[in-house]
């Protein structure tokens, strides 16, 4: 058995990380440890990280970002395979993990499934994950997959991209031949309200610097083209 290293950044979202923190407690793999890195939260985010009994491994100081958490998250972390859930973001059932875990083939570096979004009317939707490929976009959601720790060390999150440094990691992996592996698990309940999808054109934009870092200008400019009439369309809505 493998273990599996959940990690959450957070910086004052008690409600939030509250729901989190119950949803790793509910997992019925028996090998998980879970992270939590807090940004120095003022809030009663701070006790929560202290005296919850459901975390493993704690730590609240100051940060450069969600990045420079995330990448302090993956050197505390001891297993073998990271899976990283934000405060508010859940699993989609309690044996998730296990699912996971079992679906792991040999040679597989990243293993991801579906992201279940929730519907204005509280529907849940569920958005399956692309087949792997190098793309314009993240071919799917961070909170649905989980990746070899030995690779978040190797290439940690470049934290000049403040919201699309996962972006340039998995596709840095993907020119780098790591073997990806998707499966059809529904594996989180996705919080629509997090930094990447409330400053929509300025993740448009660092997807593109991001581009132009890993495919150069050369090859990367069709994945631009691709991006370039939704960045025009948010930015004009001021979104």
């Amino acid at each position: 058995m493998q273990r599996l290293s959940i990690v959450t950044v957070c910086r004052n979202c008690a409600d939030a990380l509250r729901t989190t923190i119950e949803s790793v407690a509910r997992q019925d793999y028996t090998d998980i440890e879970y992270v939590v890195i807090d940004g120095a939260s003022t809030d009663e985010t701070a006790d929560i990280v202290r005296t919850n009994p459901a975390i493993d491994i704690r730590l609240s100081e100051p940060d450069r970002g969600i990045y420079d958490a995330m990448n302090k998250g993956a050197r505390l972390a001891t297993g073998e395979w990271i899976i990283f859930m934000n405060a508010g973001d859940r699993f989609a059932t309690p044996d998730t993990a296990s699912r996971l875990m079992q679906s792991i083939a040999e040679g597989d570096d990243v293993v991801y499934g579906s992201v279940i979004k929730l519907a204005p009317d509280g529907t849940p939707v569920t958005y399956p994950a692309a087949k792997p490929r190098n793309s314009h976009r993240m071919i799917f959601c961070h909170q649905s997959v989980m990746c070899r720790r030995e690779l978040l060390l190797k290439y940690p999150f470049d934290i000049r991209h403040r919201l699309s440094a996962d972006f340039k990691f998995f596709k840095t992996l993907m020119r780098a031949g790591a073997q990806f592996h998707r499966t059809d698990i529904p594996v989180a309940i996705f919080d629509t309200g997090g930094v990447s999808n409330t400053r929509r054109s300025a993740g448009l934009a660092d997807n593109m610097r991001v581009i132009l870092e890993t495919d150069g200008p050369l090859h990367g400019a069709q994945f631009i083209l691709h991006l370039l009439p939704t960045y025009i369309i948010a930015k004009l809505r001021g979104k």
